[in-house]
């Protein structure tokens, strides 16, 4: 199954990642400054690139925007939980791993990928219902992240949280009714956080499977912060606490 990458970040990235790229497309009269470095890398890789009219790059896309560049790629292979577990092993840090409940939006799920990755997550679960999976729009707005962070598609999100606590790792639940706030909980342990859906946030199992929950301190008027900023700011407290930690 093939699937089509658009923007510079995105093709960019899936090349120095070594994703499996069949061809590459540049419109008619795309800047030099998108097309030089996409073209230097895909030569030298012996992908084939080709120009076309703006109007097929638009249909290829989908309604994502392409910068002038779209790309041919194989479908995005998911991780296995085992897999993700390993590499946190293997990186010799206590296990950080992200759980989205029902994250629906590409660009929620896009966004938090890529602060994901700038803060070290060893993994993020997903699960394969009613929920975004790794999509073109997902892709772009990822800045290309996507092709470093682990992303495991699970069946059962609730089973997934048992297994992990199985293996010590403790799952902490983000909710605005919590008692306990972010700057009062220690994050230094091995930890799940688990991200609810942008709506109605976590469901009420995975809320009850949670070893304990924690929320953002809120001041203002609105109560609520959109979900990619609100996991954003949960997982640089993360990454704080560690480092004040070694």
């Amino acid at each position: 199954m093939e699937e089509y990458l658009a923007g510079k970040h995105s093709v960019l990235e899936a090349l120095r990642s070594g994703r499996a790229i069949h061809k590459i497309w540049f419109a008619e009269g795309a800047q030099k400054h998108l097309v030089v470095p996409i073209a230097t890398e895909a030569k030298a890789l012996g992908i084939v690139t080709q120009t076309a009219d703006k109007r097929k790059l638009d249909q290829m896309a989908g309604g994502v925007q392409h910068q002038g560049v779209v790309a041919q790629v194989a479908a995005y292979e998911y991780a296995e939980l085992d897999d993700i577990l390993q590499a946190a092993a293997d990186s010799g840090e206590p296990p950080f791993l992200l759980l989205l409940d029902e994250i629906e939006d590409p660009h929620n799920l896009g966004s938090i990928l890529r602060t994901a990755e700038c803060t070290g997550v060893h993994g993020v679960i997903i699960p394969k219902r009613r929920s975004v999976g790794l999509t073109a729009t997902v892709s772009k707005t990822s800045a290309g992240a996507i092709e470093y962070v682990p992303v495991a598609k699970v069946t059962n999100l609730a089973q997934t949280i048992d297994e992990l606590k199985e293996k010590g790792i403790w799952v902490a639940g983000t909710d605005g009714s919590a008692t306990q706030d972010i700057y009062s909980t220690d994050f230094r342990m091995p930890l799940a956080l688990v991200i609810g859906n942008e709506n109605k946030g976590m469901g009420r199992l995975i809320r009850e499977k949670c070893d304990f929950l924690v929320k953002l301190p809120m001041f203002g008027s609105i109560n609520s912060l959109n979900a990619s900023v609100a996991a954003s700011l949960f997982m640089y407290e993360v990454v704080r606490q560690r480092r004040i930690a070694k």
